[in-house]
């Protein structure tokens, strides 16, 4: 590969959308990869005449951190590129850190698009991080999707990021900068043998002499995001094929579910939870290889918040009772992540699970068919320890419970697994 500067502008811009959205943000943090990102896109914006705006995201962990982000400051103004700098004052000592601060950037980031009007922001990956990933969860035994490693483009509430640099390499984007006259910010932390990513950084180095480097690592995930795309369309088709969605809930057909080949079994499941309750991280591939056995002999079991009802001929995946049992918010206000419960005015009204106390005061549950347990964990309204409403039960009393935008597409969610 050349690092000639119209190569890699031809190439990044391959990896955009077309058209590109007319203001589109850059996350740069100062290290080579962001710093290349951002002169390049300069180019780019310019000869297509759209807004660049850039952030830099200021973990605080270091004392050199604020400097560094002056200095990208610095450099986006000599482009003419508005910057801002982030600061994450949030980490409590508790937790992995790396995952953390990456929480913690992205949530940041989305934060600030959405204040500016930006749709996309463009992040600094290479095809030497994504070997890195494809490395560190090999070591976890990953799947086919696990192994895809970073996709070139995802939904982050609403805002999309984009990885337009995954066929670039490090070494491609520093020789272009050098030749450019600008320079760049090496984190200390890239040296720090405590952490995965720069243990498979530094075992990645001595593969190449039996050919594995992180062009072909990178080749090798792409090969595997389009075998993950295949499995998720064929998980979608299965899902409308034998699922029904229900206020919130999934009723499975076990007899056409047990038909279906093991991965496409667990796909469903892993996105049915996902869906529900909205957990950042799949369960793990044991818990849900035991589900799908429960499913199979026509069991109730729990999974990551979730529980699963068999009734009659069919299998319904419905919220946990416990994972909703303490969780209070007033009307209007999002409950369990995905509800909101509006009707009239009603003083001292609170929404609550309508747990066996409600479900006790309706006059006949069944009619809104479906499972006793599937009903206990919907939302309801309570005034002074009274239940007023349970629209989610069949007693809206003038009250409606509404799916959060976002969350309300299951077929969606199917795509992202």
């Amino acid at each position: 590969m050349t690092s000639d500067a119209d190569t890699l502008r031809s190439e990044l811009r391959a990896h955009l959308p077309d058209p590109l959205p007319r203001r589109l943000g850059v996350a740069v943090s100062g290290g080579s990869d962001s710093t290349a990102l951002l002169r390049l896109l300069a180019d780019i914006g310019q000869q297509e005449q759209i807004e660049l705006f850039a952030a830099t995201v200021d973990h605080g962990l270091r004392s050199e951190s604020a400097s560094e982000a002056l200095t990208v400051s610095a450099l986006a103004q000599r482009l003419g590129i508005p910057h801002e700098t982030l600061n994450w004052q949030g980490w409590d000592g508790a937790g992995n850190l790396q995952d953390q601060a990456r929480r913690a950037r992205y949530r940041l980031l989305v934060a600030w698009a959405e204040a500016k009007g930006i749709e996309a922001i463009a992040l600094g990956h290479t095809a030497d991080d994504q070997a890195e990933t494809v490395l560190m969860r090999l070591a976890r035994s990953a799947g086919v999707s696990g192994l895809s490693a970073m996709a070139p483009a995802r939904k982050e509430h609403g805002i999309t990021l984009l990885r337009p640099m995954l066929a670039l390499s490090r070494a491609q984007l520093r020789t272009y900068l050098t030749a450019q006259g600008i320079s760049w910010i090496d984190d200390p932390s890239n040296q720090d043998q405590r952490f995965d990513r720069i243990k498979a950084r530094r075992a990645l180095s001595g593969l190449d002499q039996i050919g594995i480097t992180a062009e072909t690592l990178s080749r090798v995930a792409d090969n595997l995001a389009q075998a993950r795309e295949a499995l998720a369309q064929y998980t979608q088709d299965s899902a409308a094929r034998l699922m029904r969605v229900m206020d919130g809930d999934l009723r499975i057909d076990r007899h056409g579910f047990d038909a279906l080949p093991k991965e496409i079994r667990r796909r469903l499941v892993v996105a049915s939870v996902s869906w529900i309750a909205g957990a950042e991280y799949p369960p793990r591939r044991k818990a849900v290889d035991q589900v799908l056995e429960a499913i199979s002999s026509g069991q109730a079991t729990t999974l990551g918040g979730c529980i699963l009802i068999p009734e009659g001929k069919n299998t319904w995946i419905c919220r946990e009772l416990n994972a909703v049992r303490h969780e209070t918010t007033q009307p209007a206000e999002l409950w369990d992540r995905r509800w909101r419960v509006t009707g009239p005015e009603a003083l001292g009204a609170e929404i609550h699970a309508l747990g066996e106390d409600g479900i006790l005061q309706l006059e006949d549950w069944r009619l809104a068919g479906k499972p006793r347990a599937a009903l206990l964990s919907t939302p309801a309204v309570w005034v002074r320890g009274s239940m007023v409403a349970a629209p989610l039960a069949g007693f809206a009393n003038d009250w409606k419970a509404e799916m959060r935008s976002e969350r309300a597409d299951f077929a969606a969610v199917i795509l992202s697994h």
